[in-house]
């Protein structure tokens, strides 16, 4: 599969919480480092994410907010 979005990030699913319309997927990167994604509950049925899977994280988004 290829795909336009250059910052990709391997890792493994620590958690997933299932909500009504959209869950959350916890995934560990590494170094203590967690990112956490919110996609619909039929992605994550799609997707048959679980915990212990390894997964790519891909973030691509127009706007990336720090603050400090």
């Amino acid at each position: 599969m290829k795909i336009s979005a250059r910052n990709q990030i391997q890792g493994t699913v620590v958690a997933v919480t299932p909500g009504a319309v959209n869950g959350t997927i916890k995934v560990d990167i590494g170094g203590g480092t967690m990112i956490t994604s919110s996609i619909t509950e039929e992605a994550i049925a799609d997707l048959g994410l679980a915990v212990g899977d390894g997964v790519t994280v891909f973030i691509k988004a127009s706007d990336v907010l720090i603050g400090k």
